[in-house]
Order: C-alpha cells, then sequence, then structure tokens
C-alpha cells in the first residue's frame, strides 16, 4: 500500500471521522443493545430461577407430608402391633393361671361334690349308659358311643372365661355406645 499524499490525507479526514463517528454511535447502540438483551435474559434467568425454586420447594413440602404420613401410619402400626402382642400375651397368661386354679380345685374339700355333679350332667346329656373317666387336670371325660364330653375343669374354666370375656365385649360395646345425658 502506498501512502497517500498530504492533501489527500487531509480530503479524506472528515470522511475518516464521519466514518469513525457512525462506528462509535453502531458501536455504542450495539453496546447498549447487547446490554438490554443480557439485561432480558439476566431478568429471565432469575425468574425461571425462582420458578424452579418455588416448585422444588412445593415437591420437597409435598415429598416431606407424605414421608411424615407414612411415618406416622408405620409408628400406629407398630404401636397397634405391640398392643395386640401384649394383650396376647397377657391373654395367655391368664389362661394358664386360669387352668393352674381350676387343676388345684381338685384339692378342695368340696371336689367330690363337684364330680358328682358333672357326673350327673353327662348322665343328663349323654343318657343312663355314659361311660365316665377321672381326668388328671381334674374334672369328667364322660363317653357314650361316638359321643364325648370334656367336663374337665380346665376345659369348663376356660370356657367360663371366654364367656364371661363375651358378656364383658357386650356390655362395653353397650356402655360405649349408649347415649349420654349430660
Amino acid at each position: 500500500m502506498t501512502p497517500l499524499s498530504p492533501e489527500a490525507d487531509a480530503a479524506l479526514a472528515p470522511l475518516r471521522l464521519a466514518m469513525l463517528a457512525t462506528a462509535q454511535a453502531t458501536a455504542a447502540a450495539l453496546a447498549a443493545a447487547a446490554r438490554d438483551q443480557a439485561r432480558i435474559l439476566i431478568d429471565q434467568a432469575l425468574s425461571e430461577a425462582t420458578q424452579i425454586r418455588a416448585r422444588a420447594r412445593a415437591d420437597g413440602e409435598a415429598a416431606a407430608r407424605a414421608t411424615a404420613v407414612l411415618s406416622s401410619a408405620r409408628a400406629r402400626r407398630q404401636a397397634h402391633d405391640m398392643i395386640l402382642a401384649t394383650e396376647t400375651s397377657l391373654r395367655e397368661e391368664l389362661l394358664r393361671e386360669i387352668s393352674l386354679a381350676a387343676t388345684a380345685l381338685r384339692d378342695d374339700p368340696r371336689y367330690p361334690n363337684l364330680r358328682s355333679g358333672l357326673e350327673a350332667y353327662a348322665r343328663v346329656l349323654l343318657g343312663p349308659e355314659v361311660v365316665v373317666s377321672e381326668s388328671s387336670a381334674g374334672g369328667i371325660v364322660a363317653e357314650a358311643g361316638s359321643r364325648r364330653l370334656d367336663l374337665t375343669l380346665p376345659v369348663l374354666a376356660l370356657a367360663t372365661t371366654a364367656a364371661m370375656s363375651q358378656e364383658g365385649r357386650s356390655l362395653w360395646a353397650a356402655q360405649t355406645e349408649a347415649p349420654r345425658e349430660d
């Protein structure tokens, strides 16, 4: 490239200044537009981030509620299972104690009268041809043909307990269902 003469250079100076001014104005406009576009993108990103956080918070709260509900249900179920296991254990212990107490009645001085009453009851139910045998647990077992009647003391005590338990449940249900007058 050959350098321009000073006159040509001076003649082109206003053109250079105009082009420089145009370039600077264009650059300033482009920079302003870029800043505006960047501000719009940042605002959109912040809005989207706020929405994402809100959705994540709502999802987290829903998951926490669901976990709490499951945990509460699990705890209630475990407590119920523990109560049932305790009730079952206490019931079994009570029935064992009742059986032992019934068997101990063999040593009561009134036992011979009780045994005679059981034998008479067996004869009423099964007839006069009944075969009666003494039980080692106390009481009798009566047989007539294919019919068998267990009147041992533990069996009678447990049957009485079951009947009383059923009667107690009925009374409890009637009591809890009865209207209250305050």
